[in-house]
């Protein structure tokens, strides 16, 4: 089964904002003397309003990873590691949108190293973006921190077999990454040889804990 590529609209953050704003301009179109309509309307609106927050306390509420894909800790996430295969035919791909990560992979680099793990987190999105995409989380530091997304093509190849991955078993993977730069702007690769391994023979990848 494919995996999705964009969130529940009824999970979306601004729907229920949306449906708000729409329903309060509904109000200045609905006569006072309306009866019944008018009532429909009011409690539509209250609903609505509970809606919101409810999905508030729930993005809020603690999750690992969280609705964006962003790990707390590695603490209770079962870890399968993607060891690369021969330079050679190594695959090596530049992680996207790290203009606006450049604090956090800072941060990396200085608890990490230049050269340190990191985990592939499906389902992973920007704030208030529908568009699912693999996150990118270095973990070489004293805690997981978020680096960007992998490029088009590489989740396009990649995601129906990382998705299974969590969904059947709560799992993710993890393979090398580098940290390109000695100073801001910095660039940052990971090297996703290994999951041919994972994606033809699973039983093939090592799993463990944090």
């Amino acid at each position: 089964m494919s995996a999705p590529r964009f969130v529940s609209p009824l999970r979306w953050e601004p729907l229920p904002y949306l449906v708000l704003v729409a329903l309060l301009l509904l109000t200045g179109l609905v006569r006072p003397d309306s009866g019944g309509w008018l009532v429909a309307l009011l409690v539509a609106i209250a609903l609505t309003a509970a809606w919101g927050v409810v999905a508030f306390v729930r993005e809020r509420r603690m999750r690992n990873p969280d609705p964006m894909g962003d790990l707390a800790s590695l603490d209770g996430i079962e870890v399968v590691d993607a060891a690369p295969v021969a330079a050679e035919v190594r695959s090596v791909v530049p992680v996207v949108d790290v203009h606006r990560h450049q604090p956090a992979i800072d941060l990396a680099r200085l608890h990490g190293g230049a050269s340190q793990p990191a985990i592939l987190v499906p389902r992973a999105r920007r704030w208030l973006s529908p568009r699912y995409r693999i996150g990118v989380q270095l973990v070489g530091g004293d805690r997981p921190r978020h680096a960007g997304f992998l490029g088009d093509a590489a989740d396009a190849r990649w995601r129906d077999g990382l998705d299974a991955l969590r969904t059947a078993r709560g799992a993710y993977v993890r393979v090398p990454a580098a940290i390109e730069g000695s100073a801001r702007p910095f660039r940052v690769d990971v090297d996703l040889s290994g999951l041919e391994a994972i994606a033809g023979d699973r039983g093939e990848a090592s799993v463990d804990g944090p």
